[in-house]
């Protein structure tokens, strides 16, 4: 894995700061609002529920996708200046394994609170806190096993084509890439949209009879598809044909819409919620939060 000292072919100093601003702005907006929505969840008692467990777990992974995207805006920025990775061979293996596992843990949280939704208001029986924790730990385990694979020799971490992130390999397009990919998207790309899917339309079903569904039931589905599929779409190309025969500058779409679904799931699952929005607007008011605890 090369430190190239030069910018990659096709991008100049503007478009490789454009890219940095881009990445930068996403980072801020994205650590922003999933830290108000952690900082509600530990100081208001009512949100310390097992449902809204899922919903916390969902904002701690998308707060990890930010602050990767923080880290691709800083190396953005310094490498017009210095021309290089800032951070080492080691940094860019850290860097992608970080990015992996909160990119994973995000895609199959929201499965888990499309799941938690269903059977909450389709079953009528509150999610309880063995079955919300057990969700929890078997995301962020599984996430990490996977992340963790192209470490040990089964997929790859290197350099986006810009240089100023790390990310699994698709360039090499070999058996060994191949493989992981395919059985990594099943478990973790094409079936949690699968649970997503179904379990918003069951719920609408069942619901939509008596009137509008509690929670939208459009909006993550479309942002899993939408955000992730282009990325998705990348490496299934990479993997049946010659992934250099895409322009470089199109090669870097899908991160960045990718950075964009911390954002939108914050907006989608706490502030669109009231009980959160509720908790965010107590922390942001003291004086507030005071006042209903006297009521």
């Amino acid at each position: 894995m090369a430190e190239s000292r030069a910018l990659p072919t096709g991008f100049g100093e503007l478009e490789v700061l454009a890219v940095g601003t881009v990445l930068l702005v996403e980072a801020l907006s994205g650590l922003s609002l999933n830290s108000l929505t952690i900082l509600s969840f530990c100081k208001t008692p009512e949100l310390r529920t097992p449902s809204h467990l899922l919903v916390l777990s969902l904002a701690l992974a998308d707060s990890g996708i930010s602050l990767n995207a923080l880290i691709a805006a800083t190396s953005s920025l310094l490498r017009v200046a210095h021309r290089r990775w800032p951070y080492g061979s080691e940094g860019c293996q850290a860097h992608g394994f970080q990015g992996f596992v909160t990119a994973l843990a995000s895609i199959c949280s929201s499965a888990a609170i499309a799941w938690g939704r269903y059977h909450h208001y389709c079953t009528r029986s509150r999610l309880d806190w063995n079955t919300a924790v057990s969700l929890v730990f078997f995301v962020w385990l599984s996430s990490t096993c996977w992340a963790a694979l192209p470490l040990l020799g089964w997929g790859h971490y290197d350099y986006e084509p810009l240089g100023t992130c790390c990310t699994l390999d698709y360039s090499r397009g070999d058996r060994n890439f191949t493989s992981f990919l395919f059985t990594m998207a099943f478990f973790n790309f094409l079936l949690p949209v699968f649970i997503t899917v179904i379990s918003y339309r069951l719920m609408e079903q069942k619901l939509g009879k008596a009137g509008r569904p509690p929670v939208n039931t459009i909006l993550p589905a479309r942002t899993l598809l939408l955000c992730w599929g282009p990325y998705a779409l990348l490496y299934l190309y990479a993997a049946i044909a010659d992934v250099t025969s895409i322009p470089l500058k199109l090669q870097m779409v899908p991160a960045l819409i990718a950075k964009t679904v911390p954002t939108i799931n914050a907006i989608n699952y706490a502030l669109g919620s009231e009980m959160v929005h509720r908790g965010i607007w107590q922390c942001l008011s003291p004086q507030r939060r005071q006042r209903d605890r006297e009521q």
